[in-house]
């Protein structure tokens, strides 16, 4: 799973500007919004919704925020409504893309997924081109402070967790897709309180990638993640992330 958790440890490294966290508010209540409109406003009988909640808990997103989008999705208030689409591609050094967009417009999504491939160096795919390459899977994010590395991993598979990983100072949890919520919830009553949880992505081999190539995939990367419809991108590469992450 290197390709995923070394974006997610890169984009952690990085120092966090006003700019970027907006943008990160303005993806969570897309989430919020269509996990609503799917399932209810009730987070109690829709685990993608109270996930969504709360990861933008986690976040600090104003109460008033996660409530007006809950309403929006649900169509007590008016609201856009946003379709969601993945996009497979390639990226420098032939690193494969999953790239998971929720927008009011695809056809301008596209277009600028595809503008942004194309000034890095990349390419869009069609259909099923670099699917095959990944696995769908939950993960849960847990602070490794407080409980020892044995002990957690005892804790995990016993929830029902199919894979455990320590990454600096977090554990990560992989889990069946459809596993996700029961496993969260399992491990928050034995004490392993998850400071994310998510469906990613993760890829069954990775693509090592260094020199220019690596410089101009974390810069591809950074670029489609500032687009407002794209939600997030998993990778399959390996890299240094301690060099990369002062880029």
């Amino acid at each position: 799973m290197a390709g995923h958790s070394k974006w997610k440890n890169i984009k952690s490294a990085k120092a966090a500007t006003d700019k970027k966290r907006a943008s990160v508010f303005t993806k969570l209540i897309r989430e919020i919004m269509v996990a609503a409109k799917q399932g209810g406003s009730d987070p109690a009988g829709n685990p993608r919704l109270r996930t969504a909640i709360e990861n933008a808990r986690a976040v600090s997103m104003p109460k008033d925020n996660i409530e007006r989008a809950v309403l929006k999705g649900a169509g007590e208030l008016e609201g856009v409504d946003y379709v969601e689409t993945l996009y497979e591609a390639y990226g420098p050094g032939g690193v494969a893309l999953m790239i998971q967009a929720l927008s009011d417009n695809p056809t301008r999504a596209v277009a600028e997924v595809r503008a942004k491939l194309t000034r890095g160096n990349g390419n869009l795919g069609t259909t099923n081109s670099v699917s095959f390459l990944f696995d769908r899977k939950g993960q849960v994010y847990v602070a490794a402070a407080g409980m020892d590395e044995d002990s957690a991993m005892e804790k995990a598979l016993e929830a029902g967790a199919e894979d455990f990983a320590k990454e600096d100072d977090t554990y990560v949890i992989t889990t069946a897709s459809a596993d996700l919520h029961k496993v969260k919830a399992a491990l928050e009553a034995v004490g392993l309180t998850a400071t994310q949880a998510e469906l990613a992505w993760i890829p069954k081999s990775t693509v090592r990638v260094e020199g220019k190539d690596a410089e101009s995939l974390v810069k591809l990367l950074e670029a489609l993640e500032e687009l407002d419809d794209v939600q997030k991108v998993d990778a399959n590469f390996d890299m240094d992330v301690s060099a990369m992450a002062q880029g």
